[in-house]
């Protein structure tokens, strides 16, 4: 199912979810479908079923919307890994794997959000933008840190580059077709980042 689809059909989920969120959720996917400069507040309305003084009584505009989209993943992106890696404080092993269990769960259920971050964060004003590159930076220090506690020698610098690599890896949701179902997917993209990030590395 596309993105799209997916963002018009979420209303009907069990969970319970205030007006707002069904409404930025089926925001998300309209931006990662089409594009954010490529969807319009009426769009958005249409979609969700609401009429535009309803719609801008929970958003100021299509920006407010971004932003209340991306801050909160990558301020939870960042609580969760710290967690993840606090749990295995003497297992570095361990707490790589935990990590990139979080990361793939995350991943393969905000495939429109990951989509976002890739394309439309530089549409944000300066101080948001700043404010998830730094959120960003710190979560990328959670997978550091374990990094060179797994491969002692391991140049921090050296660890970013991996640590990167993985995200490159898991971040492919937005672009995978369902052929493979979510259980398998999730298999594939756990082993595969495993494999990489313990495979032996030269520290020199």
């Amino acid at each position: 199912m596309a993105v799209e689809q997916q963002a018009r059909g979420t209303a009907g989920t069990a969970r319970r979810r205030s007006r707002r969120d069904e409404i930025l959720e089926i925001a998300v996917g309209l931006f990662a479908a089409r594009g954010y400069h490529g969807v319009s507040m009426d769009d958005i309305g249409a979609a969700a079923g609401v009429t535009g003084p309803a719609l801008y009584h929970h958003f100021a505009g299509k920006e407010a919307m971004l932003v209340a989209a991306l801050v909160p993943v990558s301020e939870g992106l960042l609580a969760g890994g710290r967690e993840r890696a606090a749990g295995h404080p003497d297992d570095p092993r361990g707490a790589l794997e935990s990590l990139i269990d979080f990361h793939v769960e995350f991943a393969l259920a905000n495939p429109a959000v990951i989509a976002l971050h890739l394309h439309e964060l530089d549409r944000l004003p300066d101080e948001p933008r700043r404010r998830i590159r730094r959120l960003q930076r710190m979560y990328v220090e959670e997978w550091v840190t374990v990094l060179t506690a797994l491969h002692p020698g391991l140049p921090d610098g050296a660890a970013r580059v991996l640590a990167h690599a993985a995200f490159g890896l898991m971040n492919s949701t937005p672009f995978l077709g369902g052929e493979v179902d979510r259980r398998r997917r999730a298999e594939l993209l756990r082993g595969a980042t495993l494999a990489a990030l313990l495979a032996p590395t030269d520290p020199t």
